[in-house]
């Protein structure tokens, strides 16, 4: 699946490492892409809440089905995300700039997912969707 139907067919999307914090990017993305449109869950273990939805400490904690896996965390803990991403039968993983992990993203697809990596959803949203 290319980037501009994963953006057109998903509606839930899982932002890893989303802070409460306006000025971080995760939020400025998250704010951007409930806007737009998508369900938006936190997954941050140091949040109850953000952007008025329940956080989950973790990627498996989460009651619903995800689309997509957004992910706002260092490259080092990817291969945890994209393990959780898998058994949660998402869609996608998306890696935001500047992260990227290689073997965790062929895994990934190994295993179905569609992988996005170094790149900022909202930006590609803006050019392909919006």
């Amino acid at each position: 699946m290319n980037m501009e139907e994963l953006l057109r067919n998903s509606k839930t999307i899982a932002v890893v490492g989303l802070s409460s914090d306006p000025f971080r990017p995760s939020h400025e993305v998250a704010a951007y892409l409930q806007r737009a449109g998508y369900r938006i869950i936190p997954v941050n273990p140091n949040e109850s809440a953000v952007l008025s939805e329940v956080a989950y400490a973790t990627l498996d904690e989460v009651p619903v089905p995800v689309d997509i896996v957004n992910i706002f965390r260092r490259p080092e803990f990817v291969p945890d995300i994209v393990d959780a991403a898998i058994r949660k039968q998402a869609k996608a993983v998306w890696m935001q700039l500047d992260v990227v992990h290689q073997q965790a993203a062929q895994k990934a697809r190994d295993a179905g997912l569609t992988v996005v990596m170094d790149r900022c959803i909202a930006v590609e949203h803006r050019q392909r969707v919006a």
